[in-house]
């Protein structure tokens, strides 16, 4: 198992910057963003139709990178968590996490013993198909495996301490969409109630040496939880990367075409081109 290059880069204070992919299913999505620049990529199974074979492809092509990729689960049930660890993910983000009880039971599930008791299937993915030594190498996974909390809900904000301060845990992010539904707001991420959160959270997360993430999706919303101290910041995902940067590409073509085309009164030259 390789070291975890966001983990090393965390801990010694640097901003990671990623990126989420909830539609491409090509495994060369991986090495785009790698070549791109970002150090990380959520694997959205949450809010998207990626499937575990989906998944472990573009796994599998980020390990060719320096890209970490990490895969966002759709719940928190045991083979949820176990089984895109088993495919090579390392780390996951778990959203909806509201109560110490959950949290505890995700650190269970990602975790070999003495930690936890994450299932013994070792010769697989995760370990390139040689584990070696098992007690060696669940010691290293157990170190390497990446644990994000999401935090999402009025509830998660205010018992913040209770959830990140299980061992185990290496970041929590904040979802603004969801927080913000949470809060009466809905659709508002960037309301004072929800930035509001900011400098507590970061605060909170810095007294446990847990990493203060958040996924922001305009360059203005980045700006403001980076001034507040987030570390690990998601940016974006591949369908605002596509639609949003496709949308700017024809409009500067669009504006260049009309600066170059002919005014209609122009007498056409007759002695040729």
């Amino acid at each position: 198992m390789r070291e975890n290059a966001v983990k090393r880069a965390l801990a010694r204070g640097e901003v990671v910057i990623g990126t989420m992919v909830s539609a491409c299913r090509s495994p060369e999505i991986a090495p785009m963003l790698a070549a791109a620049g970002f150090q990380f990529v959520l694997l959205d199974m949450e809010h998207s139709s990626l499937s575990i074979e989906s998944v472990a492809d573009i796994i599998l092509a980020a390990k060719g990178t320096p890209l970490v990729p990490f895969v966002r689960v759709p719940g928190k049930d045991h083979y949820l968590l176990s089984r895109p660890l088993d495919a090579g993910a390392e780390g996951l983000l778990v959203p909806q996490v509201e109560t110490r009880d959950q949290v505890e039971a995700i650190i269970q599930a990602t975790k070999y013993f003495p930690l936890g008791r994450r299932g013994m299937a070792l010769k697989r993915a995760h370990s390139a198909y040689t584990p070696g030594d098992p007690g060696s190498y669940i010691q290293r996974a157990n170190q390497e495996t990446f644990i994000i909390v999401q935090i999402e809900s009025e509830t998660a904000i205010r018992d913040l301490d209770q959830l990140i301060s299980v061992s185990g845990v290496d970041a929590a992010l904040i979802g603004p969409g969801d927080l913000s539904q949470s809060m009466g707001v809905p659709g508002q991420t960037k309301h004072p109630k929800v930035t509001g959160c900011a400098k507590r959270f970061v605060e909170v997360c810095n007294r446990y040496g847990v990493a203060p993430g958040v996924h922001a999706m305009d360059r203005e919303s980045a700006k403001l939880w980076l001034e507040a101290g987030v570390k690990l910041l998601a940016y974006a995902n591949d369908i605002n990367l596509i639609v949003d940067g496709g949308a700017r590409a024809v409009r500067e073509v669009r504006d260049l075409a009309g600066q170059l085309a002919w005014p209609k009164n122009r007498e056409v030259d007759d002695r040729g081109c």
